[in-house]
């Protein structure tokens, strides 16, 4: 009952799965997108940042309650599920959670990304890697950059640890402006991912 009252990211990007004001087409793509074609595939976040998701997300994060994790992985399952079911398109080789910085991880103590893609990967029973994609740029925090400023930071780098198979979905809690899953499809691509989905729980609006 509780998870059939969250706010859906129904019309939304069929690439980058920016919330799109009604009336959207059938399978729409946004201006971003169409102007400049992501390094993803396509991107499934099925909720949206708002109340009340948007106090769990920073629960999970940032007062340890871990166990809200079950919850939102759920709610990404059904939706990769439910998108299965409608597009046909196979699953992929390999779930990746975005990594984070060591120093964040070293304060916060846990990767919530890699928290969600344990439940994710374990429900859907796919293979898993944790440490295949590392994050090599600075500690500075992202939050409050515009879109275009986040996609130059030279400081977010990710890398990667032997190769990547062909398919593989990179795992993150939110999706705000696309570029940390952009500069990580760089990284799966530079080293042998053919397709790289990007999997998260929820979907800022596209302020731009």
């Amino acid at each position: 009952t509780c998870r059939a009252g969250l706010p859906l990211n129904e019309a939304a990007c069929e690439i980058c799965a920016a919330p799109l004001p009604p009336p959207a087409p059938s399978r729409p793509v946004c201006g971003s997108c169409q102007r400049h074609r992501p390094s993803f595939a396509h991107a499934i976040v099925p909720l949206l940042y708002q109340p009340p998701v948007d106090d769990l997300v920073a629960a999970l994060k940032y007062h340890h309650r871990l166990y809200l994790a079950a919850s939102l992985a759920g709610c990404l399952v059904d939706g990769l599920v439910r998108e299965r079911n409608v597009t046909g398109r196979p699953w992929p080789e390999l779930v990746i959670p975005v990594p984070m910085h060591r120093d964040h991880l070293r304060q916060r103590g846990f990767n919530q990304a890699t928290e969600l893609a344990r439940i994710v990967s374990r429900k859907l029973a796919l293979p898993l890697s944790i440490t295949r994609l590392q994050h090599t740029g600075s500690a500075r925090h992202q939050r409050g950059l515009p879109r275009a400023q986040r996609l130059r930071r030279s400081d977010l780098a990710f890398r990667t640890r032997g190769p990547c198979p062909a398919h593989v979905a990179v795992l993150d809690d939110v999706v705000t402006t696309g570029a940390t899953a952009e500069h990580a499809s760089v990284a799966l691509r530079q080293a042998g991912a053919k397709t790289v989905e990007v999997w998260a729980i929820a979907r800022t609006p596209d302020r731009r």
